[in-house]
């Protein structure tokens, strides 16, 4: 812990346990509605510890509540997940080797990876990540445990709104990287994409749409522009 505050700083390490708070509450929205749609209060707790990716647990758990077959819900959340496969591009040498690797992957979610390109130096960027990661393995089974047990005595889970956090902290943790035009813009696009297509496909699926937007990353912005 020491070693993790003199690599982050005190600033960077709150921040991280904000977001990892924040990941616990939105488990508490996916244990309780996991709960009221049929499912026994183990199975968040379980699926949210060997997944550990929340856009598709959540898909897996409305397809099944809507009468779906387990096949179609597993190929609905491993097509969602496809989106690690530029996660893992986009930090290549955070993830260490061996069983360090393997766990890395595990803990590649939405935040991890925002927080670790976010940051200067290659010891900044590994430190940030597995910061966030297991502090997410811990927060996002124990959300989704006291989730189940709230699912129990809440009828309308869906009242409490708590799923609105997820895409309040994504917003939070990219504006500062918005001040650059070329981010702005590749965002901004991509954001477009996945309204437009949000009406006619299934949760998860719209921003995967979004990264059709990456090539405008590499367009060149005129000098003088930049802003």
């Amino acid at each position: 812990m020491r070693s993790l505050w003199k690599t982050l700083g005190g600033d960077l390490l709150r921040d991280i346990a904000l977001v990892c708070l924040a990941v616990g509450v939105i488990g508490v929205s996916y244990g309780a509605i996991a709960v009221t749609s049929g499912f026994p209060w183990w199975f968040p707790v379980v699926m949210g510890a060997l997944v550990l990716a929340a856009s598709s647990e959540f898909l897996f758990v409305g397809i099944i509540a809507a009468g779906g077959s387990p096949i179609a819900a597993l190929l609905a959340g491993l097509l969602v997940n496809a989106r690690h496969l530029p996660f893992g591009l986009a930090v290549p040498d955070v993830l260490g080797r061996g069983w360090r690797r393997l766990l890395g992957t595990h803990l590649m979610n939405d935040e991890t990876v925002v927080f670790a390109i976010a940051q200067e130096g290659a010891g900044r960027k590994r430190a940030a990540y597995w910061a966030c990661g297991l502090g997410i393995l811990a927060c996002w089974p124990i959300g989704a445990a006291l989730g189940a047990l709230l699912g129990g005595v809440v009828e309308d889970t869906g009242a409490l709104g708590l799923d609105a956090m997820f895409p309040a902290v994504i917003l939070a943790l990219i504006l500062p990287a918005l001040k650059e035009r070329a981010v702005r813009r590749t965002v901004l696009a991509g954001a477009a994409l996945a309204l437009a297509v949000t009406p006619f496909l299934p949760a998860g699926l719209p921003v995967l749409v979004a990264l059709a937007a990456l090539p405008l990353f590499t367009v060149k912005t005129p000098e003088g522009a930049r802003r």
